[in-house]
């Protein structure tokens, strides 16, 4: 942000308002993490807080502090409308287009209050008052981080608001591994820890807490694994069929995709997991190096995300939406062996 964008935002919340926090549909733990830290933060200085996540989210994102007072949108849309109509500052975290909010699109475009977007994907809309965008940052979590920073109010962060952005930067830099993983990603996460974080409880609350049929729905996916070589890529389906056989949870397939980039000589991970109540194939791309899956995923999968980590759906069958992928694939094979 610029000392404008500063300016304007501590001009807001020196006033009391009344906020609403939204992550993306699907909310993963970046998304949650940055909300639940952001709501913690802006209760610490009295504003009046809210945080509506579009849609359900993972079971292994449930214990973070404040979950309990998350309001779901489709499943308390009375409530959730309620708090929207009231609403005079809306913060929009871990997205830039409200699209990417599923049913409260529509709703969030007809809102007349303050939009403040703090978001770390490429190519953000217009819609906001304040943007604080930054696609080189490894997280909006850690982003969140730097805002309340620049806002001049880091002794505000307490054990629960270090917890839910440890936990958000951890899950997007896949345990720091990622290239977005900066030194200074580093120290905002050294301080977080100072600050309460409890690293080993997180990331066993987050990945050590399987259940036996999400196990096996991993066994099915890695046995129809298809690996192409000559592409540097490899890719998982699954079936509504298999879901439903192991006894899918929304989560269970978290990280799947990233197991054909553990293959010696792959660049290019993919899995495309059916949804027959949406009517698409749901797709999860990822990469090693300059293969930018965010541009593959923005021209050919209506989806988009970042160089190294993006989705997209298909609303064709799984079979179609197989075919067309390799047509496309024979186009990128120099772009893929370089």
């Amino acid at each position: 942000m610029n000392l404008e964008d500063i300016s304007a935002v501590k001009s807001i919340l020196s006033q009391p308002q009344k906020i609403v926090i939204i992550p993306h549909k699907n909310p993963d733990g970046d998304a949650m993490g940055a909300c639940l830290g952001l709501w913690g933060f802006l209760k610490s200085i009295g504003q009046t807080v809210h945080v509506i996540a579009p849609n359900d989210y993972p079971k292994f994102l449930k214990w973070m502090p404040g979950n309990e007072s998350v309001v779901n949108f489709e499943w308390d849309n009375g409530e959730a409308q309620k708090l929207l109509d009231e609403a005079s500052v809306i913060f929009t975290l871990d997205f830039n287009d409200f699209s990417r909010t599923g049913q409260m699109e529509s709703v969030l475009k007809e809102k007349q209050a303050d939009f403040i977007m703090i978001d770390h994907h490429q190519q953000p809309s217009d819609y906001a008052k304040v943007t604080y965008s930054d696609v080189n940052m490894s997280s909006t979590c850690e982003m969140v981080y730097n805002f309340i920073d620049l806002l001049g109010e880091t002794d505000r962060i307490t054990a629960a608001i270090a917890t839910n952005l440890y936990t958000g930067i951890m899950t997007d830099t896949g345990s720091f591994k990622y290239r977005s993983t900066s030194s200074k990603t580093h120290r905002v996460v050294a301080d977080l820890i100072d600050r309460g974080a409890d690293n080993m409880e997180i990331h066993r609350q987050v990945f050590d807490t399987n259940s036996p049929s999400r196990l096996h729905l991993l066994g099915v996916a890695l046995s129809n694994m298809v690996i192409l070589p000559e592409y540097k890529t490899a890719y998982i389906t699954l079936s509504q069929e298999e879901l439903d056989a192991n006894d899918f949870k929304k989560g269970d397939t978290e990280g799947f995709v990233n197991y054909g980039l553990t293959l010696e000589g792959i660049i290019f991970a993919l899995i495309f997991i059916e949804n027959k109540d949406e009517g698409i194939i749901k797709i999860s791309l990822r990469s090693i190096g300059e293969f930018s899956v965010n541009e593959f995923a923005r021209k050919h999968f209506s989806g988009g995300g970042h160089d190294n980590a993006a989705g997209g759906k298909s609303e064709l069958s799984m079979e179609e939406t197989l075919k067309r992928f390799n047509e496309i694939l024979t186009t990128y094979k120099s772009q893929l062996n370089p």
